[in-house]
C-alpha cells in the first residue's frame, strides 16, 4: 500500500511540474509584453525598463521559469520587498503577494468543493442503493426518472431559482455568504447551504444512476449468490459484499469528476457572488493579471491532484488487486 501511494505521489509531482511549465511558457509567449500590463496607461520607456528589471523580465524565459520554480521553494526578492516561500510572484494589478491572496480566498473554494462532494455522495449513493434494493418498485422509478430530469439542469440556471424561492420570496434562508469555519460553525454551514445543495443536485443525479446500475450488476455476481446460498441474510450480503464491489466504478468516476467539481465550484461562486478562487481567476483575466492567474491555475491543478491521490488511496483500499498491480 505504501509503495503504491509513493508511486502515485511521484507521478503527481511530475504532472504538476509539467503543468507549471506549460502554464508559464503559455502566458509568457503571448504577443503583449507582460511589463506593459504592470506599467499602466501612463507608461514611459524608463518606467518600462525598471519594471522589466524588477520582475526579471529582462532575462531569457527559461531563466525566468527557473527563478519562478526556485521562488516557490525558497522565496524571491522584488522591488516591493521579499516574497517568502511559497512565492508565486506579485500581482500586476495591486502589487500584492499572489500566494497571500490565494490563501485568503482558498478556504471558501475548499469549503464549497468538499461540502458539495460530501452532500452529493451521501444523496447520490443513498438514492442509488434504495433504487437498487427496491428494483422495479415505485421507489426505483421515482429515483430513476427524477435523476434524468435533474441531470439536465445547470448551476447558473438552478442557482437563481433556488435563491428566488428560498431567499427572496419566502425568506426561509439568508443570502449565501462565507463565514470562516473557525469563527462561527453555524454561520459557515448556513451561509454555504444553498451553494452546496445547488452543486450537489447536479452531481447527485449522475451518481444515483451509476450507483443503482453498479449495485444491480453486483447483485448478479456469483460470490453474492453464493453468500445467499450459504444462508446469509439479504441485508448482510447487500451491504457486506455487493455494496463494496459497487463502489469500485463509483470511485473511478469520482476521480474523473473532481476537475468538473472544482470548476463547478468556481461557477457557483460567480452565481452566488462569493469571493473565492473562481472570482479571483475571472478578475485576473479581466485585469490581465498574469501572475495571479498563473497562481490560481497551479493551485487548482494541485488541488485536483491531491484529490486524485485520495481517490487512488480509497480505490486501493476497496480493491486489493490495485495494490498488487
Amino acid at each position: 500500500m505504501l509503495q503504491f501511494l509513493i508511486r502515485r505521489t511521484f507521478g503527481a509531482a511530475l504532472i504538476l511540474l509539467l503543468i507549471s511549465a506549460f502554464t508559464f511558457f503559455m502566458f509568457f509567449a503571448i504577443p503583449q509584453d507582460p511589463a506593459l500590463l504592470a506599467c499602466g496607461k501612463n507608461c514611459t520607456p524608463d518606467a518600462l525598463a525598471i519594471i522589466h528589471k524588477n520582475l526579471g523580465l529582462d532575462k531569457p524565459v527559461t531563466v525566468q521559469y527557473w527563478t519562478f520554480l526556485v521562488g516557490i521553494f525558497a522565496g524571491r526578492d522584488f522591488a516591493v520587498g521579499h516574497c517568502a516561500a511559497p512565492c508565486f510572484g506579485v500581482s500586476f494589478a495591486n502589487n500584492q503577494n499572489v500566494w497571500d491572496t490565494i490563501v485568503d480566498r482558498f478556504p471558501l473554494t475548499l469549503s464549497l468543493t468538499v461540502g458539495s462532494l460530501l452532500v452529493f455522495l451521501f444523496l447520490g449513493l443513498g438514492a442509488g442503493l434504495l433504487a437498487a434494493k427496491n428494483r422495479g418498485t415505485w421507489i426505483d422509478k421515482l429515483f430513476s426518472s427524477g435523476s434524468l430530469v435533474v441531470s439536465s439542469l445547470q448551476i447558473y440556471f438552478l442557482g437563481p431559482l433556488v435563491l428566488l424561492a428560498l431567499v427572496y420570496t419566502t425568506g426561509w434562508l439568508d443570502k449565501p455568504k462565507y463565514v470562516p469555519f473557525s469563527e462561527d460553525l453555524g454561520g459557515w454551514f448556513m451561509g454555504l447551504l444553498i451553494p452546496w445543495v445547488v452543486m450537489a443536485t447536479i452531481f447527485t443525479a449522475n451518481y444515483t444512476r451509476m450507483s443503482r446500475s453498479s449495485m444491480i450488476e453486483q447483485l448478479q455476481e456469483e460470490h453474492v449468490r453464493a453468500a445467499r446460498a450459504k444462508g446469509m441474510s439479504a441485508n448482510y450480503t447487500f451491504f457486506r459484499y455487493a455494496w463494496r464491489g459497487s463502489l469500485i466504478p463509483i470511485v473511478t468516476i469520482l476521480g474523473i469528476d473532481l476537475s468538473s467539481l472544482l470548476s463547478g465550484g468556481m461557477v457557483t461562486e460567480l452565481t452566488f457572488g462569493l469571493a473565492g478562487l473562481g472570482r479571483l481567476a475571472l478578475n485576473s483575466v479581466i485585469e490581465k493579471d498574469l501572475p495571479m492567474l498563473m497562481g490560481v491555475m497551479l493551485v487548482s491543478a494541485a488541488l485536483i491532484i491531491v484529490f486524485n491521490l485520495i481517490v487512488d488511496a480509497l480505490y486501493a483500499v476497496i480493491d486489493p488487486r490495485v495494490r498488487l498491480s
